[in-house]
């Protein structure tokens, strides 16, 4: 279930945080460290487990945590100074401690702007925000689809206000939009059916008052 926590809310399910009733990009490795900081909150977490679960089977200098952290701290509005969220334990880890709970559907819950423009895949629907959104297998892009049929960076979506470009990026199996493989990047629509190698998208353009009923454009 999705958290509000200040004035974000942070939904694991379909990968997006909110910040003041609007979507924010969130790098994949600061929304998984935030990720992981609720799923154990209050308790501490300590350095090594973090960095073993963000950079698993690489080494990493300490440093690049402290980085992650400090974008985090940006990206939600907080002060590491004066901490309201995620707390430093010296010599061991960090935190979350702020007030958080689940989103239930309430008023607070209506009065967040949703993200014009999603991916739906299967019972997932993954947010996509303005500017570049990479679509692969490769666990970092900003849409991972993990499928042997996908290649690491297979695709991405471009939004540029009112519009979205979908473009294949060099995919061993190829990129398809409305059963036609890609050979130049294309304007997507609301209902258009996407398959990278054999997974299958469609792409949602939500406008208010408009329906949302999924129909695939083919």
């Amino acid at each position: 279930m999705p958290l509000l926590f200040g004035d974000c809310r942070f939904d694991g399910r379909t990968r997006e945080l909110q910040r003041g009733g609007s979507a924010v990009p969130v790098q994949p490795k600061v929304f998984r460290l935030l990720e992981l900081l609720l799923e154990k909150r209050p308790a501490a977490v300590s350095k090594d487990d973090l960095m073993n679960t963000l950079w698993p089977g690489v080494f990493v200098a300490e440093g690049n945590l402290a980085r992650l952290v400090a974008e985090l701290r940006e990206v939600i509005g907080d002060d590491a100074n004066a901490p309201r969220f995620v707390r430093t334990v010296p010599r061991f880890g960090y935190a979350f401690h702020g007030e958080a709970s689940e989103d239930n559907g309430g008023a607070s819950a209506r009065s967040v702007r949703r993200s014009p423009y999603s991916l739906v895949w299967g019972d997932r629907e993954i947010a996509l925000a303005e500017g570049e959104n990479v679509l692969g297998r490769d666990p970092e892009t900003d849409v991972p689809v993990d499928h042997v049929s996908v290649s690491r960076h297979h695709a991405r979506i471009v939004i540029d206000g009112s519009v979205a470009r979908l473009e294949d990026l060099g995919s061993k199996n190829g990129t398809f939009v409305r059963n036609e493989r890609l050979v130049a990047s294309v304007p997507l629509r609301d209902g258009d059916a996407i398959r990278l190698g054999l997974v299958a998208l469609v792409f949602r353009r939500f406008e208010p008052g408009v329906s949302t009923e999924t129909v695939v454009s083919t």
